[in-house]
């Protein structure tokens, strides 16, 4: 595997397992740093033993934690000595149902993770090194946002938002920062679980390729967004839905 990542320093949130880790672990083999963040402190701990302690740091805490947000990036910058790369990966879907039931609380603290930390920790990173130095950001929206959701349609309206965030930060922020973002469909994390766990080969037929999602197949994508093979692309949403949004699905 190259090593196109060499004296690259990545902070990845939400990233103790599934497509988080997944890209950590892929930034990780091709040379970088990375400093993963995540709520509980075992999974967390086990995550940074699998990557090694040389190469990641683990912090952890909410993502949508001002605090949390700048003890991760100062501790990451004396650790390893900058910024470079971004992944903000964290999101939350903690009610499934339609969308004109949708408590407040929950609608606020959803929009709170899934958009406002994305861009709190981008400007966090961009006033830590990144605005002067360069680097990349990638923002994990889905294809629930680019098309209606039912049962998770306010899950999917705070991606469309991300998405949005995507393509406005990627005109202020150029030349010097990049920022894109990947749009996964279904792929098979504990995160997604209840979207295919009792019907897999049902929900896997309505995907021309066949099948879900694995956390690979997104790990690589996010790479080459990060990478210098994509320094003339910005402002850009990738969709990785194994051809679902082709026949008008998730």
């Amino acid at each position: 595997m190259s090593k196109r990542f060499d004296g690259r320093v990545a902070i990845v949130t939400g990233a103790s397992r599934g497509i988080g880790l997944a890209i950590a672990e892929r930034l990780v083999a091709e040379g970088a740093k990375v400093t993963i963040t995540a709520r509980k402190p075992e999974p967390l701990a086990e995550a940074v033993e699998s990557l090694g302690k040389d190469n990641a740091l683990g912090i952890s805490g909410k993502a949508d934690d001002l605090e949390h947000q700048a003890e991760a990036v100062a501790k990451t910058v004396e650790a390893f000595g900058r910024v470079d790369l971004l992944v903000n990966n964290t999101g939350i879907n903690p009610a499934y149902g339609p969308m004109i039931d949708l408590d407040h609380g929950v609608a606020q603290k959803t929009f709170q993770v899934n958009v406002l930390a994305a861009l709190s920790w981008t400007q966090r990173v961009f006033r830590a090194g990144m605005g002067e130095h360069g680097g990349s950001v990638l923002n994990v929206s889905s294809v629930a946002g680019l098309n209606p959701a039912p049962g998770i349609g306010f899950y999917g309206a705070t991606k469309a938002m991300l998405a949005h965030m995507t393509q406005e930060l990627a005109v202020e922020l150029a030349p010097k920062v990049r920022v894109n973002a990947i749009a996964p469909a279904v792929v098979k994390t504990k995160f997604a679980t209840a979207l295919y766990a009792d019907n897999e080969a049902e929900v896997a037929a309505g995907y021309p390729l066949g099948r879900l999602g694995i956390p690979s197949d997104i790990s690589g994508a996010a790479a080459f967004l990060l990478s210098e093979e994509a320094s003339w692309i910005t402002g850009q949403i990738l969709v990785l839905d194994g051809g679902s949004t082709l026949k008008g699905g998730m």
